[in-house]
């Protein structure tokens, strides 16, 4: 079954366990725990052991599961440990992004290098590592994505299929999932209002509120048979704890509705 989660990221101004109640509240299966640093650590890569009781607390008491981790950073010192934590905490996917700058074939031949050399560690914890396709990197649309994942080989690597990215990139990202099918492992999901190169504010990334049409894409995804985590990932200001959960709670409404006209759900 599809599993509906949300980046932690969305209420970054917060403690893990006040996310996890919000998110839990909302209705979801999950959360991918966010690891970026800078930004939102609700898990630590250096210091997870110090946090694991801590966190298995707060998923007993939520009833959520890990369904991936967003780290970013591609370096292989912190996916290391962020693998690790995976591994202890059963967290199936590592999320990072490709770096590099669109158009520039020494920036795709370098992020391709850097990720077989960290599927090859992911390999080692049982971890798929996944790298989406995003707005200004050196995988930045459908093509160059298809490019990757012809030349990254490992198993343990796969896709993050954003629809927000793909509809940036000038596609409709309903008519380009079956093509990555192959190799797609996670879901990263919002709308988007307008062409970019941002998503647009917030509130306007909740689903159901932007100029993507996310109906075709979830139900290109049910008809592909897609069955892995699907998390709601909204980036931007920091939002107070209501808006926050008002952003997921009609986000989650939303794909809910969408799966159960599918009878996906």
């Amino acid at each position: 079954m599809i599993q509906l989660g949300v980046n932690s990221v969305l209420f970054k101004h917060y403690s893990f366990a006040q996310a996890a109640e919000a998110i839990a509240k909302c209705g979801y299966d999950g959360v991918e725990i966010s690891a970026i640093s800078g930004m939102c650590e609700h898990l630590q890569p250096d210091n997870w052991r110090k946090q694991k009781k801590e966190i298995k607390s707060i998923l007993e008491a939520t009833g959520l599961k890990i369904l991936s981790s967003e780290v970013a950073s591609q370096d292989p010192k912190r996916l290391k440990h962020a693998f690790e934590a995976a591994q202890y905490f059963g967290i199936p996917v590592i999320n990072i992004g490709p770096g590099g700058k669109s158009n520039v074939e020494e920036d795709f031949l370098a992020c391709v290098e850097r990720l077989n050399k960290l599927s090859e560690i992911a390999a080692k914890y049982k971890v798929t590592l996944c790298c989406k396709a995003h707005v200004g990197g050196a995988i930045f649309n459908t093509p160059t994505t298809l490019r990757a994942m012809e030349l990254v080989t490992n198993a343990y690597f796969g896709i993050d299929m954003d629809p927000s990215h793909i509809y940036r990139a000038g596609e409709k990202p309903e008519d380009a999932l079956a093509s990555v099918l192959p190799r797609m492992k996670h879901i990263h999901i919002r709308d988007c209002k307008g062409n970019g190169p941002s998503p647009g504010i917030p509130s306007l990334q909740t689903c159901g509120r932007g100029d993507i049409n996310l109906y075709g894409y979830i139900k290109a995804m049910v008809n592909a048979g897609y069955d892995g985590p699907v998390c709601l990932e909204v980036i931007g200001p920091e939002q107070d704890i209501v808006e926050a959960t008002r952003i997921a709670s009609e986000s989650y409404g939303y794909m809910n509705a969408c799966l159960k006209m599918l009878n996906a759900r």
